[in-house]
């Protein structure tokens, strides 16, 4: 008897132990990270709020594939922003179903504002009898096809490769390449980089050096989902560019399975712990035209039966992406031009404009003579916001831990909404000197502003201390948070 009353204390006792530290909340130490509202990593608890996805803002139409050997058929668009330079690179393709052949080339166009591009004449290589073009790389298939460069953002990396690129189909593997300049390029290697039966690699592969991971991170094409039937996107990591892990699958979570065809994976560049994907969400056998429109465009047949349009993921690393929002990011629009197969598909790169504007780009019209590419706006940050109607709401982050002195907001209300923050300990009590009756209420549009309570006081002297932050909100967005 007395050994079962021992036996059940130890067993009530290992109950409450894992009770207190097993169900625990995790403490999220984000240091002085900018912290953009894309998914609910943070968020502990929210009322009469919600996420909600961002508008892209249409502007203007940047560059036409007007050149004889770029055509309506080109594709696979990369920007990078360079010490106040904007970089487009492109593959260039007049005629359909020549996949990784030599006719396709690799163009390059340049600007100082993102808006207006520029063509150099670069001399590098003689294409349609002509030196007198903005090709970087010709005469060497199948890797025009699918040329997709980055800007290397390693510490220390030689200057010789300070640009990265990755090029090439199923049949020879993916290819690494290197650059000074970002116009003249060299194979890295003679061997591959990838090459195995499962993966496709037949559209755009994407690769970057990751700040928070610490090495290179490459998402790429493969066949996964029911019977492997679906596109999809797998992921694999170096530590110098030339010899890469095991690949994984990227796990969808409970999102359905849908075909991803090109995923333009970048960290962003205000929050570089988090991937942003703007990707190109496939929907075969959707036609949208009749055949009277289809041949009122120009659009070849084999390119009518077909849609796509812009879907926002994002991953904090690993092989997760977080599909949050199932909805489409930028629908096809107006006019029918836009509802052909392979339009609407993401240029890979999110760029800043000015101190509170970014733009991405996107491929429109494809396999028709007017293809082209046209920029859209965004606030700084503004992807998803936390959004109240006029009904005050509640949001409540997860017990974090910081690093900085100030506390700093990206929010916008109407005139009659405004924005107030609460300090709590990791318990839920708040702290003196930080409670919601204390805050001074915000009110406006603004990218970087500091929250007041009437103490005066600053947050530094809860560095390394566990809190939350807690938002009452009325008709406002919130789109991002950061210590400093």
């Amino acid at each position: 008897m007395k050994n079962s009353f021992i036996y059940l204390w130890v067993f009530i006792f290992l109950i409450l132990s894992f009770i207190s530290t097993g169900f625990s909340e995790e403490i999220h130490n984000i240091k002085n990270r900018r912290e953009i509202l894309v998914d609910d990593e943070l968020i502990g608890y929210m009322e009469n709020a919600s996420l909600k996805l961002c508008e892209p803002i249409p502007a203007e139409k940047v560059l036409y594939f007007d050149k004889p050997w770029e055509g309506k058929y080109s594709g696979y668009i990369t920007l990078i922003y360079d010490s106040g330079i904007y970089r487009m690179y492109y593959r260039g393709l007049p005629t359909s179903k020549h996949d990784g052949s030599e006719i396709e080339v690799t163009c390059y166009a340049e600007s100082s504002d993102g808006i207006h591009f520029t063509k150099p004449s670069l001399g590098l290589f003689e294409v349609m009898g002509t030196k007198d073009n903005n090709v970087i790389l010709a005469h060497n298939p199948p890797f025009s096809h699918n040329f997709a460069p980055f800007l290397d953002e390693k510490p220390d990396i030689p200057k010789e490769e300070r640009y990265k690129a990755v090029a090439g189909i199923h049949s020879s593997g993916l290819f690494a390449f290197v650059s000074a300049d970002g116009i003249n390029w060299r194979k890295l290697s003679d061997k591959p980089i990838l090459k195995e039966k499962t993966f496709a690699l037949d559209s755009q592969n994407v690769a970057f050096w990751s700040i928070s991971e610490g090495k290179y991170v490459l998402y790429f094409r493969s066949w996964n989902g029911p019977d492997s039937g679906v596109r999809w996107i797998s992921r694999t990591t170096s530590a110098d560019f030339i010899n890469w892990d095991e690949p994984v699958v990227m796990d969808k979570g409970i999102a359905p399975w849908e075909h991803i065809y090109i995923n333009q994976t970048v960290p962003y560049f205000n929050a570089p712990h988090i991937y942003i994907s703007l990707a190109a969400r496939f929907v075969p056998g959707c036609k949208a035209l009749t055949d009277m429109e289809i041949k009122s465009i120009g659009v070849e047949e084999d390119y009518s039966h077909d849609c796509s349009d812009v879907i926002l993921m994002s991953s904090r690393g690993g092989n997760y992406y977080n599909r949050f929002f199932l909805e489409a990011f930028i629908k096809p629009e107006y006019p029918i031009e836009n509802w052909v197969s392979r339009t609407n598909y993401p240029v890979r790169g999110i760029v800043p404009v000015n101190d509170y504007q970014m733009s991405i780009y996107v491929h429109k019209n494809y396999a028709q003579d007017t293809a082209h590419i046209q920029r859209y706006l965004l606030r700084i940050d503004g992807f998803t916001c936390i959004r109240t109607g006029y009904l005050e709401g509640l949001i409540k982050t997860k017990p974090i831990i910081f690093k900085g002195e100030n506390l700093y907001l990206n929010f916008a209300s109407s005139a009659a909404g405004h924005i107030q923050v609460e300090i709590q300990n990791k318990d839920g009590k708040p702290v003196p000197g930080y409670e919601l009756s204390d805050s001074i209420p915000l009110i406006g549009n603004r990218i970087d502003i500091k929250p007041a309570w009437k103490s005066g006081k600053n947050v530094s002297e809860l560095q390394g201390t566990p809190i939350i932050l807690l938002f009452k909100m009325k008709d406002t967005d919130l789109f991002a948070f950061q210590f400093k």
